[in-house]
């Protein structure tokens, strides 16, 4: 009998691709928001309804739901949104495990990297080093502390949380965005183009989680991030260097961010280096440890 895994947040950038990995070893099921396929149950985090037949035999789960903190401006409402998606999702799967007298082996939960602040510093961030004093730093204690309480309550042999850092793939997130206006030869870096751009692959981060599953030594907080650092202006850089085009445009000034996007234009202009030390210590190997490689290997697929 395989294990079976539950996943959260089906639509978002790593939970298809994991569960392609995961199918071979486990039995996968998604929680969704409309159930389209055999292997998903329906929940509403709003309505705090979920079909707890989702958790029938469930061994672990990967809590991946949380709204994407760069698709809007952060007006209030936005901002409650983005930590109830992470929060409020948590707490109603804790009540269907209470509900269920379920104890789980493993819940694994995203985390973020702005875990250290939004802010560009000469620190390299490790594990051992306490939180920011930001929103989007607020968003990540609360989700972690939210991920937390599955050990607390007893719910959990171990609960692993990953700080995740920018994940590029060639089919969303930041990587897609700055691909457009580089091809066209109009990219440029972002205000200073100094902050740093902490960076993985979207094969290491997946592999991180098979990782975090297999390995029963994992438990608490890791910066799921590639050892090499890089900046914001030598991320554009690479990229253009990768599809042979040239950049010539000057930096987009800081001040049209914030006229643009307001508060969240802070997570495009600052940005530290956060350690992979400890989770390279735990056995991981990345795949794609070299910005270049990693963007030639996305881009010329």
């Amino acid at each position: 009998m395989k294990d079976i895994i539950l996943i959260t947040g089906a639509g978002g950038l790593i939970a298809r691709e994991l569960a392609r990995r995961l199918e071979k070893d486990y039995t996968v099921r998604f929680l969704t928001r409309k159930k389209k396929h055999n292997n998903e149950f329906e929940w509403n985090i709003q309505e705090k309804t979920i079909d707890d037949t989702a958790f029938e035999g469930v061994s672990h789960i990967i809590h991946l739901a949380g709204a994407n903190i760069s698709e809007k401006r952060w007006t209030n409402e936005r901002k409650s949104e983005l930590i109830s998606s992470r929060v409020d999702s948590a707490d109603l799967i804790v009540k269907t495990l209470q509900k269920k007298k379920i104890k789980l082996k493993s819940f694994i939960s995203a985390s973020g990297i702005n875990y250290y602040g939004t802010k560009t510093t000469n620190t390299i961030f490790t594990e051992n080093d306490g939180p920011g004093n930001d929103f989007l730093s607020e968003v990540v204690v609360l989700w972690e502390r939210a991920a937390d309480q599955f050990k607390e309550q007893n719910l959990a042999e171990r609960v692993i949380k990953l700080r995740t850092a920018v994940v590029l793939s060639e089919k969303d997130g930041a990587l897609k965005k700055m691909l457009p206006t580089i091809k066209m030869g109009i990219g440029s870096p972002l205000g200073s183009g100094k902050q740093y751009m902490p960076w993985i692959h979207i094969d290491d981060i997946c592999s991180i989680y098979e990782f975090a599953l297999k390995n029963q030594d994992m438990d608490g907080a890791y910066n799921a991030v590639s050892p090499q650092h890089t900046t914001n202006e030598n991320l554009t850089k690479k990229i253009a260097e990768v599809l042979r085009k040239p950049l010539f445009m000057p930096n987009v000034p800081g001040f049209v961010l914030k006229l643009a996007f307001g508060e969240l234009a802070d997570a495009l202009l600052e940005g530290s280096r956060a350690s992979a030390g400890k989770i390279q210590k735990a056995g991981f190997e990345f795949t794609f440890p070299d910005l270049k490689n990693a963007l030639e290997n996305l881009l010329y697929k």
